[in-house]
């Protein structure tokens, strides 16, 4: 029997209030043998993040027919919120699954990137294990500035695109990588205080000498301030050493932690070992499951 190839992508996209241009994207990523795991939008951010899985050809496949429907339906020149972005499909990158390496969807990574770039003419930039270039590896240092600034400087030989023309229109630019499983999550304070949520930003991310593979931003949602995290590597900081952290910080203002909330999908593991921290069990109990059992039984 050979063993399935899977790879998982999570597409961000510059849209999150229209629903019916939601919908369009959400259609066009599943092509054939593409499945659907999971769609979320927030207006204030005014973004979508969609999550899928599939053999690779169909992934990629998927991928490209989203981002072509972005570029029709979403103009940056227009579009505005809180979040980061330089395009319509802002970024879109591809996680090894099942029977691949990260190595080999680098290289699907770059032929996404190549056909972006070359069949809708948009700009396309390589980040994190697919970058060409040691300084796109990580996306806030290709986003900075945001779609504004790259309109007025990807002439520049420092902000050449890697594939596509190095012009900018409505649709933006499209970045495109290769990572291992990343988890997005946020903690929403009892407050209104967006400068406190950025103070604590700063405090937790790894690039200002906080908490290793940590990426952070302070955002106003909704009227409270929120903690807007990429945890990187949740073996080298847990996603409830990260909880623990920000109340802690938070406390220390005399403000609490409202809610927190995941941004697409997170590994089973992550939420089994945030249950065993605050259960005081070990891992192993805490994988006492009867999903876990049935699974295991099932295998035998």
């Amino acid at each position: 029997m050979t063993l399935a190839t899977l790879i998982e992508a999570v597409p961000n996209f510059s849209e999150g209030r229209r629903p019916e241009v939601i919908a369009a994207i959400v259609e066009a990523i599943q092509a054939p043998g593409v499945l659907l795991l999971d769609a979320g939008s927030d207006a204030d951010h005014n973004r979508s993040v969609v999550t899928v899985t599939g053999a690779p050809e169909a992934v990629l496949e998927g991928l490209f027919r989203a981002v072509a429907v972005a570029a029709e339906r979403i103009d940056l020149f227009v579009q505005r919120g809180v979040h980061p972005r330089i395009g319509a499909t802002d970024v879109v990158p591809l996680v090894p699954i099942e029977n691949i390496t990260l190595d080999e969807c680098v290289v699907m990574a770059q032929r996404l990137g190549r056909r972006i770039g070359e069949e809708l003419q948009l700009p396309v930039y390589l980040y994190a294990a697919a970058a060409m270039r040691p300084e796109r590896q990580r996306l806030p240092d290709i986003r900075r500035g945001q779609f504004e600034a790259l309109v007025e400087s990807i002439h520049l030989p420092e902000r050449a695109p890697d594939f596509g023309p190095a012009r900018v229109g409505g649709a933006g630019a499209v970045v495109v990588g290769a990572r291992p499983f990343l988890v997005a999550y946020n903690i929403y304070l009892d407050s209104s205080d967006v400068a406190l949520a950025s103070a604590i930003s700063r405090a937790i991310r790894e690039s200002s000498g906080g908490l290793p593979a940590v990426q952070a931003k302070g955002f106003l949602v909704n009227g409270q301030a929120q903690v807007s995290m990429n945890l990187l590597d949740t073996e080298q900081t847990p996603l409830h050493v990260v909880f623990d952290t920000v109340a802690r910080l938070a406390g220390e203002h005399g403000v609490t932690v409202h809610r927190s909330e995941l941004i697409g999908l997170a590994p089973q593991q992550v939420m089994l070992a945030a249950a065993a921290h605050y259960l005081k069990l070990s891992i192993e109990e805490a994988e006492r499951t009867v999903e876990n059992a049935i699974r295991r039984k099932a295998a035998e």
